[in-house]
């Protein structure tokens, strides 16, 4: 998601007196020690200084923007941090040609912007980094994918190995200039202008799920593309105002707000092949057979619900399971982002398996989805289990393996959206709610709404802010040049929240070492007043707690409801573990009667410690696990109450600030919505992880 005018927020890299060579080819890559060093040329110096783009320059001339200000060439030619993606002279004219016309000045305009667009990232990739697979952005605010073969070839006498963008072919590669790097393609990079329903109907692996698609009409209900009410208004790009200021934590969070609102979709798709080896599915009418015998047993008032267009249709409910209201990459579905995760250290994964749970597009239903280590490492849906055995209480499930994006056919991105394959179907059936979900959901808050992972809140790593796989460290001081930019939502846009204009929300980027799960979290400003939707669960009594960083000055006191129900009295999060219900570590308990002694006696005062899971990294650069949450007594979860779900209703908690000033906030990290089989089991204690 673009941020508003983000470009003069960009940052300066640090400028070296050594001469260096003004074009690096592709066999010649700089080396991870020379990234973000000056080559004394900006990219439009490149560019412009190298007469095979000098048609590419043209139409960054042309570009000028739906507001007429966009001035390309004027912000590759500034400090900033960049990918180009340039096409050469040839790979231009193939364009204009198939487009019919002979020069770039008969192009229309809009095109100029949409290629212009296409080809630039606010970011520095080079292909050394792990890049491949990742769904990066760019300009136009659509996926770019760098892909690799896995057959090399000899060029030049040289083996290389070929590399794609989006189908371009890099020619030349990791050009190095002072505000980024230049990747020469071989044609101009495009991205995919259809619906995603529309997109995944042109994939003749996926002919049955297009099929439901258009039966149930599903597809209907991914027609958004933008929000033409939103207006990012009279803000500026930071938020000034003194209530960011933490003088506690001695931080100062910059806060921009999205330049346009979309809305994306995200689309879990099993195959034909599939279907046909592991189900002999061959026919729309046998994957309606499958959804009835998926559903039937769970909705027995609804199996002669004949209407698929009915929501209560067990083909609608079928097909809908498969599908979210919300962009999400293969790497953005958990916290592992890339095949070698820095984030991933903050776990004991031998203990648990890094894991997220999303509201699906079939009404009151959630499916998780889990990136285990050892043998199996990958990402699944639906999954049980730790690594690859059963969890503690002795459940094992697979779930389905999703495709890497690299192994995929095609591109799958599009518009509004993506697709992944599975291997295979995926249902909330009986053995998912009651096997599957039957344990404690930890819920992410940069989660709770599609607006956080669609706009690229979630873990965001956008911008200037995230330089080749390196989490940033926050700013002490009230810079406005600070690389750690917030997003920020107005009343109205962030999906599943509703809130004042008092009240103001900004979801922080990941960093290594702060007390943060899975590095992020949803900060809440003002004298605040928002309820939040409780994902759905299946029927059944469950207990929700709060995770949240306390012992800070600028804290809140929050009064806490369910369902418009108060909760107790009101919470003050300034203090620490210790004063609010006499945190002790394990290791002062002494055995493990005297820990569950202890645990159990605070949890009937509706306190937790931290999980044992999560560690925050020992310093920004990652590496070695500093403090495990369980052992930080600032660390903690507050039990908020309870609530009885049907698995047919939504519920709400809603939070409000019970101090009059602007200056003190609310640390939302994550929510546990735990069932009673486990926070009230006679045979099993609920662990610690």
């Amino acid at each position: 998601m673009k941020i508003l005018n983000f470009k003069f927020l960009a940052v300066a890299f640090a400028l070296m007196t050594a001469a260096q060579l003004s074009l690096v080819s592709c066999s010649d890559d700089p080396g991870a020690e020379n990234y973000y060093t000056s080559t004394s040329e900006y990219a439009t110096d490149y560019l412009k200084g190298r007469d095979q783009y000098s048609l590419y320059v043209q139409i960054l001339q042309r570009a000028t923007g739906e507001k007429g200000n966009l001035r390309l060439i004027e912000l590759l030619g500034t400090y900033g941090s960049y990918t180009v993606l340039a096409p050469t002279n040839d790979a231009v004219m193939s364009y204009l040609a198939m487009k019919g016309v002979s020069s770039v000045d008969e192009l229309p305009k809009e095109d100029c912007d949409t290629l212009a667009l296409n080809s630039i990232l606010e970011s520095v990739n080079f292909t050394s980094d792990p890049i491949f697979g990742q769904d990066l952005q760019n300009m136009l605010d659509q996926s770019v994918i760098f892909t690799a073969d896995s057959i090399t070839e000899i060029v030049d006498g040289k083996q290389v190995t070929p590399v794609y963008v989006n189908g371009s072919r890099l020619i030349a590669m990791d050009d190095s200039v002072s505000n980024g790097v230049v990747h020469t393609v071989n044609k101009v990079v495009e991205t995919s202008t259809e619906m995603v329903a529309e997109y995944l109907d042109g994939d003749s692996n996926c002919s049955l799920y297009a099929q439901a698609l258009k039966a149930t009409k599903v597809d209907q209900l991914m027609s958004r593309v933008r929000d033409e009410n939103y207006s990012v208004g009279s803000d500026s790009l930071d938020w000034t105002n003194d209530a960011l200021v933490m003088s506690t934590a001695t931080e100062y969070d910059n806060v921009a707000y999205m330049e346009h609102r979309y809305f994306k979709y995200t689309i879990f798709v099993c195959p034909d092949d599939v279907l046909k080896e592991k189900y002999g599915i061959t026919t729309l009418d046998d994957l309606r057979a499958k959804a009835h015998e998926l559903y039937d047993p769970v909705y027995p008032e609804d199996a002669n619900v004949t209407d698929e267009t009915d929501r209560r249709n067990a083909l609608n409910r079928f097909i809908s399971y498969h599908i979210l209201d919300r962009y999400a990459s293969y790497y953005n579905l958990t916290c592992v982002d890339g095949a070698n995760s820095t984030l991933a250290i903050n776990w004991n994964r031998r203990k648990w398996d890094i894991a997220d749970w999303y509201e699906t597009m079939m009404p009151y239903s959630i499916m998780k989805c889990s990136f285990p280590s050892g043998t199996q490492t990958g990402l699944y849906i639906n999954r049980r289990g730790v690594q690859s055995r059963a969890d503690e209480r002795g459940v094992f499930v697979r779930g389905a393996k999703v495709t890497p994006t690299d192994q995929m056919d095609r591109i799958n991105t599009c518009r509004n959206g993506v697709y992944h394959y599975i291997d295979d179907i995926i249902a909330y059936d009986e053995n998912t709610q009651n096997v599957v979900l039957n344990e404690r959901l930890r819920i992410d808050a940069s989660t709770l709404s599609p607006d956080f992972m669609t706009s690229g809140a979630r873990g965001h790593k956008t911008r200037s802010n995230y330089e080749n796989g390196k989490y940033g460290i926050w700013d002490a001081t009230s810079n406005h040049n600070n690389k750690q930019t917030c997003l920020g939502f107005k009343a109205g846009t962030a999906k599943n929240f509703e809130f004042n204009n008092n009240t103001h929300i900004h979801v922080r980027p990941r960093t290594l070492s702060f007390w943060s799960y899975q590095g992020d979290e949803v900060t809440v400003l003002g004298i605040f007043d928002f309820k939040v939707k409780i994902p759905p669960v299946p029927a059944g009594t469950y207990e929700v707690r709060l995770f949240t960083c306390v012992d800070f000055s600028n804290r809140g006191i929050i009064q806490v409801y369910i369902d418009d129900v108060p909760q107790g009295i009101p919470f003050d999060m300034r203090p620490g573990g210790v004063q609010l219900f006499g945190w002790k570590s394990d290791t002062a308990l002494g055995d493990e009667d005297a820990i569950a002694s202890f645990d159990k006696s605070i949890h009937n005062l509706g306190w937790m410690k931290g999980p044992k899971s999560y560690y925050s990294a020992s310093s920004e650069s990652g590496g070695t696990q500093g403090t495990c949450f369980r052992d930080a007594p600032n660390t903690i979860r507050k039990v908020l109450g309870t609530f009885v779900s049907d698995g047919k209703s939504d519920h709400y908690l809603r939070f409000q600030q019970k101090i009059e000033s602007t200056k003190n906030a609310m640390n939302f990290d994550f929510l546990e919505v735990c069932p009673s089989s486990v926070y009230n089991n006679e045979y099993y204690a609920e662990d610690r992880w």
